[in-house]
């Protein structure tokens, strides 16, 4: 029988249990929402029509100003989609090579390609509304894009929700006007990649340096210990407070610090998994059949240890999103793009206490956590034969 194919199923069937309990469900729910929240974000918080008729002549104004970000997030989406409903294996020899070139070339046409105004003038399309220009318009259904500040210039900022009765903001204004909900769903996409991203990093670099640790063990394992205990005497917070001050407030750069300083959780346990499976007979056989190293330790030991790493991703995403909400809510995130942290900070500056920029985005914040937390635990449960044998008991 193929390992690979067991492996596989094995899984399958570890997936289908962990997400049997209410808990993990609820997980995958809200972190589901959030992706959707994520990917179409223009679609659904925006002060720019989407559709509009001027003149009898029908365009989409909002297309004009889709981002190079925006492009990206969508093509990934996409991607996706089709990695999970289309025969990929018979054009691909593997997933991750799929993956990889077509998100290559999105990046890469992307960036050719799509070319956005600099300047957003969002009056202008509310000037155009006011004075019937449009035969006919839909809007999005949050008609208010993050960054349209000071949008109703009669009407202080920070306004609690439903107060104002001519604009309907249903979680208020913050401090420069903006509507909380469009920055909520925009925020979405900020602590999604960044906790995708930066785990992303971190599984890659631990997984790679585990397994060849596992595989070869002697002194490749000991130098590679050592390495590993130097990284996790790091403070991360630390580092990223100091690359912060030095580099600017760049969201990317505070994804790639948190995943090449978060590796060596993965890289202990892929190193453990490994070790447990270099005298399986079946690695035994492929290395007698002279296959190369590559195909030893990614094609046929790591589907069959992989399951302890997605484990920990689950937990690592939690404290990657954890880790930027901490330095935006200390006014070191991101400057432009909206952010959880950064609006859970407006609470407390203002001279009173806003609750609304503190329940909503604390919410948000402690909703993704635990949900990454429940899903952890779940497959965690899963996959560990003692606590399978003691949920067997209990039933």
């Amino acid at each position: 029988m193929n390992n690979t194919h067991r492996s596989s199923s094995f899984m399958q069937r570890a997936v289908k249990q962990a997400f049997t309990g209410w808990g993990a469900r609820f997980g995958a729910v809200w972190v589901g929402i959030l992706v959707i929240l994520a990917v179409f974000s223009p679609f659904i918080a925006n002060t720019i029509p989407l559709v509009v008729s001027e003149q009898g002549h029908i365009h989409f104004p909002f297309l004009r100003y889709f981002t190079v970000e925006d492009s990206i997030v969508m093509g990934v989406f996409i991607i996706a989609l089709s990695l999970y409903f289309l025969p990929i294996q018979r054009l691909f020899k593997s997933r991750i090579a799929y993956f990889v070139v077509l998100l290559t070339a999105v990046v890469i046409l992307a960036n050719l390609f799509v070319k956005p105004p600099q300047l957003v003038i969002y009056d202008d399309f509310r000037l155009k509304e006011n004075n019937h220009t449009y035969d006919w318009v839909i809007k999005a259904p949050v008609p208010y894009s993050p960054l349209d500040y000071l949008r109703d210039s009669s009407q202080p900022p920070l306004q609690a929700p439903l107060a104002d009765k001519e604009n309907l903001h249903l979680m208020g204004t913050e401090k420069n006007g903006a509507d909380v909900l469009s920055r909520m769903i925009h925020a979405s996409r900020v602590a999604l990649g960044i906790g995708f991203l930066a785990t992303g990093i971190a599984m890659f670099i631990g997984t790679i340096l585990g397994g060849l640790m596992g595989y070869f063990s002697g002194i490749v394992d000991i130098l590679g210990m050592r390495l590993v205990e130097i990284f996790e005497a790091i403070p991360t917070l630390f580092l990223l407070l100091t690359f912060v001050a030095f580099f600017g407030r760049n969201i990317y750069l505070i994804m790639i610090i948190i995943g090449l300083t978060s590796w060596s959780g993965y890289t202990r346990y892929a190193r453990a998994e490994f070790l447990k499976l270099r005298k399986q007979d079946y690695v035994q056989a492929t290395i007698a059949s002279g296959l190369p190293l590559r195909s030893i330790l990614f094609r046929h030991m790591l589907p069959n240890g992989v399951a302890p790493l997605l484990v920990s991703a689950s937990f690592g995403v939690a404290s990657a999103i954890l880790a930027e909400a901490v330095l935006s809510f200390l006014g070191l995130g991101p400057v432009e793009a909206s952010s959880w942290g950064q609006m859970l900070d407006q609470s407390v500056k203002a001279s009173t206490f806003n609750w609304w920029m503190a329940v909503f985005p604390g919410g948000a914040i402690f909703l993704t956590v635990f949900s990454y937390n429940l899903m952890g635990e779940a497959l965690r449960d899963a996959i560990d034969p003692q606590m399978s044998k003691k949920a067997g008991v209990v039933g």
